[in-house]
């Protein structure tokens, strides 16, 4: 079975599912494990694929996943051999691609493992948070224009378990907003930096501080927030931290 992923957080899962010798293309956006940069072939970014490439790799499967990669990636990939397309909005959805991968690669142990990891870690973190306050939020995603996480993404679905209340959890997906109508939108406690995509400096907090009502303004791993699969192994313990800090 020759994969390739155009999905970082899957290459991920990949690799910790023991399917390392099978992957043999990815995205130049797939940094974990960080070896995958000299031994993998790179096949192009997430919007922006090289088929040429990914033809001549002769895969058996190509990995998707629906906001990741554009339909016209998908379509093309298609051509080409059998695509999987995820489509991912919570932690179920999550150990629902587990035991999927699992299936489909023959792993079915170690995916079960990675799940019941998780099932784990979810309900050590769910009794840790029971008693600690709501937090009003905002998470940043973007500059020029700004944009935010919203509803109907694997994001808020996190803050939600963290209880923090979005306060754009009434807009869809990834909106622009108009951060000089913080206040009247919900005037956060906290506003969140991600890491990725885009890489938020210190002149970007003091902006919207300039226009909110003084909220403490962190930089946050967007990788912990957006990453599905593995990846949430490593979460919840960075869940607690961020939490302790506030």
């Amino acid at each position: 079975m020759r994969i390739i992923s155009l999905v970082p957080s899957q290459t991920e899962l990949l690799h910790d599912l023991g399917l390392e010798d099978q992957i043999v293309g990815v995205t130049k956006f797939c940094v974990h494990p960080f070896h995958y940069k000299s031994t993998k072939t790179s096949v192009g970014g997430t919007k922006q694929i090289k088929i040429e490439k990914i033809k001549a790799l002769n895969p058996d499967i190509i990995l998707c996943n629906k906001e990741e990669n554009t339909k016209e990636i998908v379509e093309a990939c298609k051509e080409v051999c059998e695509v999987h397309v995820s489509e991912l909005y919570t932690i179920n959805d999550t150990l629902d691609l587990i035991k999927f991968y699992g299936e489909r690669f023959n792993k079915r142990t170690k995916a079960q493992l990675i799940s019941d990891k998780i099932n784990y870690q979810l309900k050590e973190f769910q009794a840790y948070i029971q008693n600690k306050p709501v937090i009003k939020v905002a998470y940043f995603i973007w500059k020029n224009p700004w944009m935010v996480a919203a509803n109907n993404t694997f994001i808020n679905h996190l803050l939600e378990i963290n209880k923090y209340e979005n306060i754009y959890a009434n807009l869809e997906r990834y909106p622009e907003v108009d951060i000089t109508k913080i206040q009247q939108e919900g005037d956060p406690e906290v506003v969140m930096l991600s890491s990725e995509p885009y890489p938020f400096k210190d002149e970007h907090a003091f902006e919207i501080g300039r226009v909110a009502h003084h909220p403490k303004t962190i930089f946050v791993d967007g990788e912990m927030f957006s990453w599905y699969g593995s990846r949430l192994l490593k979460a919840f313990d960075y869940f607690k931290l961020i939490r302790e800090r506030l």
